[in-house]
């Protein structure tokens, strides 16, 4: 059906645009889950959890408190960049959470065969760990959130995205993501 293969998400046959992969980015607890839903359900693209991509043995060594180290992120960030490549080769425009905390490990999903916007998503180190002190069913702890701000690089001016402060509500997030990537939909 023509209209299915030119819905949202998918490459414009007409246009020849590439499809887009967002990756909301940033430390555990700052939102990224959130907020990517959310801009998967406002632009009708597929969303995916990077947690879901993790090996047991990364999950298990994080649920013992043990920071992941570039090793065991290797094999991790390239199923997922896989995963972009593959949605990006049916046509498909996504939208997915992955800490992307350092440059080389953006680089691996900019691999891809779509074009990756990065959404940095910040907030004041004491919220985040308030949050994940009350989170529960995620196999990080509170314990391991000081790595993650430690390893994180801000996004450089190579790197094609936005960074937005997380101290609004989520609808409010969403709406200056959208904004400021140029996807908001007049109204």
């Amino acid at each position: 059906m023509a209209a299915d293969r030119d819905g949202p998400g998918r490459q414009s046959e007409l246009t020849g645009e590439i499809p887009t992969a967002l990756v909301v980015m940033g430390p555990s607890g700052v939102g990224k889950s959130t907020t990517a839903e959310a801009l998967a359900a406002a632009l009708g693209w597929p969303f995916a959890e990077a947690d879901r991509f993790h090996p047991k043995a990364n999950i298990a060594k994080m649920t013992t408190g043990h920071p992941l180290d570039d090793a065991d992120r290797a094999p991790w960030l390239a199923e997922i960049r896989d995963w972009i490549t593959a949605q990006a080769a049916a046509g498909r425009s996504t939208v997915l959470t992955c800490s992307a905390l350092k440059h080389r490990y953006r680089d691996v999903l900019r691999e891809s065969g779509a074009r990756v916007r990065f959404v940095a998503l910040t907030a004041d180190p004491a919220l985040v760990a308030s949050r994940l002190e009350h989170r529960s069913g995620h196999y990080m702890p509170a314990t391991l959130l000081q790595s993650q701000f430690d390893a994180l690089e801000p996004l450089g001016p190579d790197e094609d995205g936005v960074t937005v402060t997380v101290d609004v509500p989520p609808p409010a997030v969403v709406a200056r993501v959208l904004e400021r990537l140029g996807l908001a939909t007049p109204g």
